[in-house]
């Protein structure tokens, strides 16, 4: 449903925002891009829904070409952009007419769509009421539901829940997760929150300086850094640290430092001797251990703190 081949954008002053992305999106399937704000995550969702032009390379959605047939692209395609478009003087249900006028469905089949989208968010209680009287998400599931009315083959969403509550962010999330229940509509949702993504997404891509650095569902990701992880915070040198624990076989390839902190993935090495000789080695002023994380998989490879980089 979306073909991606070495898609770049260059922006006046040469700073490369994406740099040759590659991916392939399948019809009904959840896909994440994930990654901190300037990673290239609404760069790439604007050149595919062609709100922002390519500098190279190919992107086709629903099997229009985002440059040669943008018309085509919008047709078959709805976005939610990160900034509020509803308008919040009207009440709810008028934004779903106009955006169902605007987009040419017929008086009937408009307000059976607009019916269906406002029972499937649970709008009925709200619909009647202007926006402006909303809160962030009630309005955050109207402008899903609005750009639903359409029945686009491909909805984008552009960090919906960015700023909202933990709370509403999670009535957020199950709404999502309910598109796919009532829907057969493709979802490529981006997002710095990893547990999103693992949440919602058949598979995610992690994007780092504008490139894709890992690609493949969310159980896979973390199975590449086995069960459990010892997590030591250093009172020394974290690099002399590392080589000491690779030295004695404690600490693999995968093992990372971020700051004063050292991540091991044990694999299929026992907690408890590896604590023990990190003890015995003097080097760590606390050690515990943990399930792995995403944040974990981003860490080992950017080398950088997803949540501080966002």
């Amino acid at each position: 449903m979306i073909e991606v081949q070495d898609l770049r954008k260059v922006y006046p002053g040469g700073r490369e925002a994406v740099a040759g992305l590659d991916l392939e999106v399948l019809p009904g399937e959840v896909f994440g891009l994930i990654g901190p704000n300037g990673a290239g995550k609404s760069t790439t969702i604007g050149m595919l829904t062609t709100t922002v032009r390519p500098t190279s390379g190919t992107a086709r959605v629903a099997g229009f070409d985002v440059t040669r047939d943008p018309l085509a692209v919008r047709r078959a395609s709805s976005v939610v952009f990160q900034e509020p478009v509803v308008d919040r003087s009207l009440t709810g249900r008028r934004n779903l007419e106009i955006h169902a006028e605007l987009w040419g469905l017929d008086r009937r089949r408009a307000q059976a769509r607009i019916e269906d989208v406002v029972r499937g968010f649970g709008l009925s209680g709200l619909v009647e009421r202007p926006v402006g009287g909303y809160s962030g998400g009630e309005r955050r599931r109207l402008e899903i539901a609005r750009a639903l009315v359409s029945e686009p083959s491909v909805l984008f969403l552009d960090e919906p829940t960015v700023g909202l509550d933990p709370l509403i962010r999670a009535e957020l999330l199950d709404v999502i997760a309910g598109l796919r229940r009532r829907t057969d509509v493709t979802i490529l949702l981006t997002t710095h929150y990893l547990e999103e993504a693992e949440r919602l997404c058949d598979r995610i891509a992690i994007m780092h300086a504008g490139r894709i650095v890992a690609m493949d569902r969310p159980a896979a990701l973390l199975a590449g850094l086995g069960d459990e992880l010892v997590e030591l915070r250093i009172d020394g040198d974290p690099a002399r640290a590392l080589a000491a624990l690779r030295s004695h076989a404690v600490a693999g390839d995968d093992a990372f430092a971020v700051g004063s902190t050292l991540t091991v993935p044990l694999h299929d090495r026992a907690a408890a001797p590896a604590i023990a000789l990190i003890r015995d080695l003097g080097l760590a002023s606390a050690v515990g251990t943990r399930r792995p994380t995403l944040d974990d998989v981003y860490l080992r490879l950017t080398g950088a703190e997803l949540a501080e980089a966002a």
